[in-house]
């Protein structure tokens, strides 16, 4: 009986798990400004690819402004300059672009703002403000992390978009200086980084494979969307593994599950019954 006492009483006091420390401000601010200036100024590259592709300066201007997701719009610009059928490239680019909808389910429950500011945080839902914010330790952190990521990166990237945009006759030929892979590799940059175990780097390796395949064989937009379908494949792959692995584990009927010692859990049986007699 003793034991037993000694052992709830070791439960009870037992102290909860500690919550993660509290960021400083100033280390919140300081990713947030570097995340936002870095990727904020390869809207250049976008304003010279979307101009050499045929687009007017409010065009140019319009899609940084409203659109404001690198990835959908390095799209579509890419596919109208490589000939793509105006509704495949916007089809292409609005499917790419959808991503930040499952960014913004999670990103809604980290941030909990209310319904009134929602429609407007919505449109600062990318890649860059979703990794800034996801990467706090708390509330109020992953707010201002993703305001300033947010502010600083929308007023940057529409400056340069439009820089870029007029600067362009200036460089003449725009694919001789390969800006149409600013875009693509500030994202590898930024998404690098967090690829750190196994199936991350599967599902990496796959998309990569998968687009490479694609490439000569699909029409300019496609293979991006076909290389989105790693993800899952890898993801449906560990599962059944992990689901055939604990049906291993499971013991059959008949047998003894794992529980703690018998020796022990006699030894208590015996204690409580002297402790009656």
């Amino acid at each position: 009986m003793a034991e037993q006492t000694e052992i709830r009483t070791t439960e009870r006091d037992a102290a909860p798990p500690s919550a993660p420390p509290a960021k400083p401000d100033s280390a919140v601010i300081r990713d947030a400004l570097g995340v936002g200036i870095a990727v904020g100024l390869s809207g250049f590259a976008f304003g010279v690819t979307s101009a050499g592709a045929g687009l007017g300066l409010l065009q140019t201007c319009a899609l940084s402004l409203l659109v404001f997701t690198g990835a959908s719009q390095f799209a579509l610009v890419g596919a109208l300059a490589a000939g793509g059928n105006p509704f495949t490239a916007a089809a292409g680019a609005f499917f790419l672009g959808a991503r930040n909808a499952f960014y913004g389910l999670r990103l809604s429950a980290v941030l909990g703002y209310r319904a009134r500011v929602k429609p407007f945080a919505a449109h600062w839902v990318i890649d860059e403000t979703s990794a800034v914010t996801l990467a706090q330790p708390d509330r109020r952190s992953a707010r201002l992390g993703f305001t300033v990521t947010g502010l600083t990166l929308y007023v940057l990237w529409n400056l340069t978009t439009l820089v870029g945009a007029l600067g362009a006759g200036a460089l003449g030929d725009t694919d001789a200086w390969g800006l149409d892979a600013a875009g693509p590799a500030v994202f590898l940059a930024l998404l690098a980084p967090m690829v750190k175990d196994t199936v991350e780097r599967v599902a990496a390796g796959l998309a990569v494979v998968l687009v490479m395949v694609t490439l000569p064989l699909l029409p300019t937009g496609v293979p991006v969307l076909v290389a989105a379908l790693a993800a899952p494949a890898v993801l449906l792959v560990q599962g059944l593994r992990e689901r055939a692995t604990g049906a291993e584990a499971t013991p059959r009927a008949g047998t003894d599950a794992p529980h703690a010692p018998r020796h022990r859990a006699a030894e208590l049986r015996n204690t409580a019954e002297e402790d009656r007699a």
